[in-house]
């Protein structure tokens, strides 16, 4: 039975697994599942679309404790959690060492960034989005300007402490070379790139980082996968179903506070 990758592009860690797979040549099936379904929403992202070879997903393994993707079935073998993903990618199809480093030293920087970048690039680079599209698709209403500037500020301090504490003057977040560092990271930071935030404008170094993941991971390979959220703004222009505002608005409100 071949491998089963559930994912939806929209979100970042399906990114990392969908790049990893298709760069390492991983066999496996594309279980294409929509956050904004048609029946939720009214109509997907316009102009966009999944890569050739997905198929609808139907449901997500029932296997799995949480209700949410990236999803990974393995025959009987259910995982979750974008970066447990990984992991067992890269360590059952042996991908290359630079991914996942056999270097005992080289492996825990690794893992030092994905455990900082939790808190860090994860908790503050997806909200520009949220203010951007999602919050006002919602509620029906603008965020203040003051808000995202506010979003802003905190997701550049973060920028710069990925500079300085990892980036330094190496070409790659933990060396040398590409790593699964900088496919959690880049996925991350487009989002906002995704909403018209350029948050690589007055930081080189940060921006020929990013040139060198996408050409190590591959340009066209890396537009593919991001040609959903480089089209997320038109999602501004669907109506939502007025019960569903109701509902929605007031708990996506509290996101940002």
């Amino acid at each position: 039975m071949v491998l089963e990758l559930y994912l939806d592009l929209l979100s970042q860690p399906c990114r990392a697994v969908y790049l990893f797979a298709k760069k390492n040549n991983i066999p496996f099936e594309f279980r294409a599942v929509e956050l904004f379904k048609d029946s939720i929403l009214g109509t997907k992202v316009q102009g966009a679309s999944n890569p050739e070879g997905a198929t609808p997903s139907g449901p997500l393994p029932k296997a799995t404790a949480v209700k949410k993707v990236p999803v990974l079935r393995d025959e009987a073998f259910v995982l979750s959690e974008g970066t447990a993903i990984l992991l067992y990618l890269s360590r059952k199809y042996n991908t290359p060492d630079h991914w996942y480093p056999s270097d005992v030293q080289k492996r825990a920087k690794v893992d030092e960034y994905l455990s900082w970048h939790q808190a860090n690039i994860r908790a503050n680079a997806p909200k520009a989005m949220w203010i951007k599209v999602l919050i006002p698709l919602f509620t029906g209403q603008p965020l203040p300007p003051e808000k995202l500037q506010e979003v802003m500020e905190g997701l550049g301090a973060c920028l710069t402490q990925l500079e300085e504490l990892f980036l330094q003057d190496k070409p790659f977040l933990v060396g040398s070379e590409v790593s699964l560092a900088d496919l959690v990271a880049i996925v991350e930071l487009m989002q906002p790139v995704g909403v018209g935030c350029d948050i690589f404008e007055g930081r080189p170094r940060l921006a020929k980082w990013r040139d060198r993941v996408e050409e190590a991971v591959g340009k066209e390979l890396f537009l593919q996968a991001h040609q959903l959220i480089l089209n997320i703004k038109q999602l501004s222009t669907i109506q939502i179903d007025p019960r569903l505002k109701e509902q929605l608005g007031p708990v996506l409100l509290k996101i940002l506070k």
